[in-house]
């Protein structure tokens, strides 16, 4: 899948232009309805061939934000350019430069299929082959199945299918793989690593952190409308984290033994009775002295694993446990 040249095109930004590998740039966005603030403050930046997974909880401001940028809700204050472009006064020009995957499908219930997609063809003016993507999206099938009688998840791959047949610089994905299976997750995974090669830039809201991890270059986490951590899928789980030393042994081993091999500020302790723990930053030196010390005591480790932090532990760290409407 080939996108078009973008050489030619002005780059008339609401600060003057932006760079040309700059997709999306957002400055101290902020938007509230009836006094309650949605987003407050946010910033965002998007290169040209980058996913970014803007996450968050439910009311968090994600769709605010995704809809300011689409153009179909106006900001309070703040500034944001998509493809050098002010997505408020210059919503004629960026629609046909942008694709966009609605959460709701945003299709007619009584169209079939096909005739869905053509007319989303119908208005760009070199549309990708719709039956290229009904293939490859696994809908050929179902071409003449009307939308509302669609699953779930064919009605979401149809959705997809929509925002990306008129060749976007840009396409903006609302949770895309909700409601599908695992073949189709992977199915639309690949293509979307098939548009970062060709330089289309995504923003992409998930609630499925594996999602997040397995596809974006950049993650920005925001809550109560603000950003809370913003980084690389590694940065956030590895920063300021501790691994874990985890192994099976057999019960109520004297502890204090482990620790006093151990450097300093480590923590060990039985979890669960035969189960241990040992916190801290663990080394292939840690390792060997754990490994050791169990061989010295006539001990037969089992079941040995370091553990990092998973991107869904940094989140629900940043975000609470508890449950949001």
């Amino acid at each position: 899948m080939t996108t078009r040249s973008t050489s030619s095109r002005a780059s008339a930004g609401t600060a003057g232009g932006a760079d040309s590998s700059t997709a999306l740039r957002v400055r101290d966005l902020v938007k509230s309805f009836d006094g309650t603030v949605a987003v407050g403050g946010l910033d965002l930046d998007l290169d040209r061939g980058e996913v970014l997974a803007l996450l968050g909880p439910n009311g968090a401001g994600k769709t605010t934000t995704v809809e300011i940028c689409e153009g179909f809700t106006e900001p309070d204050s703040g500034t944001v350019e998509v493809l050098g472009l002010n997505p408020t006064t210059d919503n004629d020009a960026l629609r046909a430069r942008i694709g966009v995957m609605l959460q709701g499908g945003g299709a007619y219930p009584g169209a079939r299929a096909g005739e869905m997609l053509r007319l989303c063809a119908a208005y760009s003016a070199d549309p990708i082959d719709p039956r290229w993507l009904m293939d490859n999206l696994g809908l050929t099938d179902v071409e003449r199945v009307p939308y509302r009688r669609l699953s779930g998840g064919q009605q979401q791959r149809l959705s997809l299918a929509c925002a990306l047949v008129g060749r976007p610089e840009m396409v903006f994905l609302d949770e895309p793989t909700a409601g599908m299976d695992a073949h189709a997750r992977i199915m639309v995974w690949e293509l979307i690593d098939r548009l970062r090669g060709d330089g289309v830039a995504i923003l992409l809201t998930t609630h499925l952190m594996d999602e997040a991890e397995e596809l974006a270059d950049n993650l920005v986490i925001i809550d109560h409308g603000v950003c809370v951590a913003r980084g690389t899928p590694a940065e956030l789980t590895h920063r300021g984290a501790e691994n874990e030393l985890r192994f099976r042994a057999p019960r109520h081993l004297d502890l204090t033994l482990l620790t006093a091999v151990l450097p300093e500020d480590y923590v060990c302790a039985e979890t669960a009775p035969g189960s241990y723990v040992v916190r801290g930053d663990v080394t292939p030196q840690v390792l060997a002295t754990v490994t050791a010390w169990c061989a010295k005591i006539n001990v037969l480790a089992t079941d040995l694993r370091v553990e990092t932090r998973s991107l869904e532990d940094v989140f629900l760290d940043l975000t609470g446990r508890e449950l949001r409407p």
